[in-house]
């Protein structure tokens, strides 16, 4: 793998493509900045990828505050949740990044956990994600002017 400079993403979905097939139980997956940008998807439809980052960001969100607040920090290795048929696992992926994986009801959860653990710790490094700079435009005015 080459070095990707911060202003030129990755194609990752390959990496998830991979996971899929490591277990095959999985239905989709989804890499994600921690504020619910999609970075890279495999196995569902754009829509699809787009609920579960917006979902994934706001659970791992809420973990962390619960981990800030129970716990004293707000490291969050993972989210699971059981759902009627199906399993959602969310896991820190490297800095501002987090992988979401939505597997079958049947799905062994120790692998489908140990294999997320096992991708993020061989390309944890291309996983990060630079942290965007402010916002700048009409409505966010930050100059020193500005007397409101």
């Amino acid at each position: 793998m080459s070095a990707v400079s911060s202003n030129q993403a990755p194609d990752l979905a390959w990496l998830l493509k991979g996971l899929s097939q490591e277990v095959p139980a999985i239905r989709g997956s989804v890499l994600l900045t921690s504020d619910g940008m999609m970075k890279a998807t495999h196995g569902l439809d754009r829509e699809s990828s787009e609920y579960l980052a917006a979902l994934a960001s706001g659970l791992f969100s809420m973990a962390r505050s619960a981990g800030t607040k129970f716990d004293g920090g707000n490291e969050v290795r993972q989210v699971v949740a059981e759902l009627k048929s199906s399993q959602l696992f969310i896991s820190w992926a490297g800095y501002n990044s987090v992988l979401a994986v939505l597997a079958g009801g049947g799905a062994d959860p120790a692998v489908v956990g140990l294999e997320m653990a096992r991708l993020i710790r061989a390309v944890r490094p291309f996983l990060d994600t630079a942290t965007r700079p402010p916002a700048t435009g009409p409505g966010n005015r930050t100059d020193e002017h500005d007397s409101r």
